[in-house]
């Protein structure tokens, strides 16, 4: 074991730790496969427990349901949503067939980040009761407790291991405890109460005098090998070689007593110390005129209280600071202003530069060289009271905003069970935080965690600045290294390719024939990808709904949407390539008005209800990909107004990659006959649609590289809702 740096903390004024609070990351490649699933198990309920105790902190039935803030959903949707998660990603790795609760793990699936596609309109939901989500919950870890303990299990647990999932479900839960518990010391008080699981520090008193401490530079390898011993999320991997200058940081995170000065400056009144998008957030959430301060400052006379997860306490002056990245930048920028220096944030890399001194992690430290994974309280502490070498909270406390906006490594890839954990954080408006807080706990913990927020948000996040030449580069476009969604934005508004029209546009214009008569008031794009067919609809329907399970492809529709343009790069051979822009004014569509579409994530076999009368479903080149496509097509009469279209195109590439075998709709032989997919559809249809027209081809092109296409002929099939 690496030597104990928590050796270094005054013992004289930390409380015992409490045993059942402490729960370690699991080691991926130590111990024997039934001791490993044992301990996995553990782990499980650990988590699974832990996050139950936090929602005990509410106080009434209607503080599950209010909302702390507006960017979030209210607490109902994130007691139900981590046990969801198990069950949606177990589905997606085609570990499990069946659902637990279809409604609830449609209504609490996704919306959790203030993406441009996350739904947070309460009108489109009905909540589950608590009592729904607690029998659900219980159902839930019944079946992952017996999931955990009959799977394959082998050491090393790595990204192929059926483990890997379960981890991914855990850590995940982990996440949310302390989101949550943001959102619950968000909440008005009255709305909590306390808990003997969560008592806050009673240290308090004056801050000391924060000073600069030099810093020597060094060189840098961030990110880790895909055979790490720790569970890691994707942006964690990959390889990243920096060379850090000398720099000077502060001893401390900034208290609230130090962050008192700059407030007593004029700080949020002063426009120059702001960024253009740091100004333009505070002069929005300060229109009331009401006196600016940190999130959770209470305003009492000629001073200030503050706001502990649960409780109202007199302002602890010698804690840090809880700010977002505007607010911390702002600070910097005054600072550099008095002192004549250059303040700013830590870079991603100069902030490991500092966590170098601290030899031990999580799960391998005795006691905790910091006030985090729970070992403590449950709030901040004194910024004097975790010391390693002449810095104090290298770790823990709060979370320590930097400069450097989330990007992937040199590596980097998605899991392709989770390919929205990271990619649409890849926007230049996500700025990481490092070193965890009081509540951060699993991968929270561990040094190699790497986490963004966009700049407005609050975390139990403060700062320390540091005295430093480095630039960060702040633009940032999040595709253009994303070969997939780059292939599909130049299919969808690049150019045509051996004379064949552009497919998307296509669908869309047959869409709009072969409505006819029928209302044109909503439609329903299933599979949207990046957002072609959408817009063209949008031209003829007063709503569109646009869907697709990517999230990367959501993403990048969303910010061709909201911006009109998006870069992306295209593979010629090899390493080299091109860049492009996908410009909506040069497609034709600047006439159309966009804000009839919305674009939603979200699951063609498990919508939420409020995706329903449609005047046309358009789903292209869809059913092949669905991991089970007669669902689908039972339900989908569901969606549609009586005498409404659906349309279906598809290659029919049937792939087992994709879906079961059993599950195909045709290409195959039934009783020793050949079953092609049309008739298979006209067999799962014929009970609640009739046949329009007759099948025709539609061939599209997409390119690969300069030279190589893959040059398809898709099937349109159109279908009428019948009338009762």
């Amino acid at each position: 074991m690496a030597e104990n740096t928590a050796s270094q903390i005054d013992h004289s004024v930390t409380p015992d730790a409490h045993p059942q609070k402490i729960t370690r990351t699991i080691v991926l490649n130590d111990g024997s496969p039934e001791n490993k699933r044992q301990e996995l198990l553990n782990y499980f309920h650990q988590t699974f427990d832990q996050y139950e105790l936090l929602f005990e902190t509410l106080a009434c039935q209607e503080a599950w349901y209010e909302k702390a803030i507006p960017l979030r959903h209210p607490l109902i949707f994130y007691y139900g949503h981590t046990a969801a998660f198990f069950v949606n990603k177990l589905i997606t790795a085609k570990l499990i067939s069946e659902r637990v609760d279809p409604y609830i793990e449609s209504t609490v699936a996704i919306g959790v980040d203030e993406m441009s596609w996350d739904d947070l309109d309460d009108n489109n939901y009905q909540w589950p009761t608590v009592q729904q989500v607690r029998d659900y919950r219980s159902k839930v870890r019944a079946l992952v407790s017996g999931f955990i303990r009959t799977m394959p299990l082998e050491i090393p647990i790595n990204w192929e291991s059926q483990a890997w999932i379960i981890l991914m479900g855990i850590e995940h839960e982990r996440i949310h405890l302390e989101t949550s518990s943001v959102l619950i010391r968000q909440l008005p008080i009255a709305c909590v109460k306390p808990h003997s699981y969560w008592q806050h520090c009673t240290d308090t008193g004056s801050a000391p005098d924060n000073r600069l401490i030099e810093m020597p530079g060094g060189s840098l390898r961030l990110g880790k090998n895909y055979d790490a011993s720790l569970y890691g999320w994707d942006n964690e991997y990959g390889r990243c070689e920096v060379e850090v200058a000398p720099f000077k940081a502060s001893e401390y995170l900034v208290s609230n007593q130090e962050f008192k000065a700059f407030i007593d400056a004029g700080g949020y009144d002063n426009e120059r110390w702001w960024t253009d998008e740091g100004w333009a957030w505070n002069t929005f959430s300060n229109t009331d005129g009401k006196v600016r301060h940190p999130e959770f400052w209470i305003p009492d006379g000629d001073s200030y209280r503050y706001r502990t997860m649960l409780a109202e306490i007199d302002m602890p002056w010698n804690w840090p600071v809880d700010v977002n990245c505007h607010e911390a930048q702002a600070f910097c920028r005054w600072k550099s202003e008095v002192t004549g220096k250059q303040i700013q944030l830590p870079s991603e890399a100069e902030w490991y530069h500092l966590r170098e001194a601290i030899s031990t992690d999580q799960p391998r430290w005795d006691k905790a060289p910091g006030n985090i994974n729970l070992e403590y309280w449950s709030s901040s502490c004194p910024v004097d009271h975790f010391r390693t070498g002449e810095l104090c909270d290298i770790i823990g406390n709060v979370w320590q905003w930097t400069t450097t906006p989330i990007d992937g490594y040199e590596g980097f890839r998605v899991h392709p069970c989770y390919d929205d954990f990271s990619t649409p954080t890849f926007d230049g408006r996500h700025n990481l935080i490092k070193g965890g807080c009081w509540i951060s706990t699993g991968n929270y913990a561990i040094k190699e965690s790497r986490y963004a927020f966009r700049r407005h948000f609050f975390q139990h996040a403060g700062f320390r600045y540091v005295e430093s030449s480095a630039m960060t580069n702040t633009s940032s476009n999040p595709y253009e290294s994303d070969a997939l969604v780059a292939q599909y934005l130049a299919f969808h508004f690049g150019e045509s390719y051996f004379d064949v029209p552009n497919y998307p546009e296509a669908c869309a214009r047959l869409c709009h024939e072969v409505s006819g008569e029928t209302p044109r008031t909503r439609a329903l794009d299933l599979g949207c990808s990046v957002g072609r067919t959408s817009f063209e609809l949008a031209r003829w329907f007063q709503h569109v709904d646009g869907i697709d399970f990517s999230a990367r492809f959501i993403s990048a529709a969303a910010e061709l949407q909201e911006r009109g343009k998006i870069r992306y790069h295209l593979t010629t051979e090899g390493e080299l390539g091109d860049y492009f822009i996908a410009d909506t004014t040069e497609m034709g569509l600047d006439n159309i008005d966009t804000s009839r579409i919305r674009f939603t994530q979200g699951d063609a076999c498990n919508l939420k209800p409020m995706f329903n009368d449609y005047d046309l479903v358009f789903a292209g080149n869809l059913i092949d990909r669905l991991n089970n496509p007669a669902q689908f097509l039972d339900m989908i009469h569901e969606r549609i107004r009586p005498g409404g279209i659906l349309v279906i195109t598809s290659p029919y590439t049937w792939l087992e990659e994709y879906t079961p075998r059993q599950n195909w709709l045709g290409g195959i032989r039934e009783n020793g006959e050949a079953l092609d997919t049309y008739t298979g559809l006209q067999r799962a249809l014929s009970k609640h649609f009739e046949e329009v027209r007759p099948p025709v081809d539609l061939p599209f092109v997409i390119r690969e590289t300069a030279r190589k296409y893959q040059h398809s002929v898709a099937q349109c099939t159109v279908w009428r809702h019948k009338t009762l």
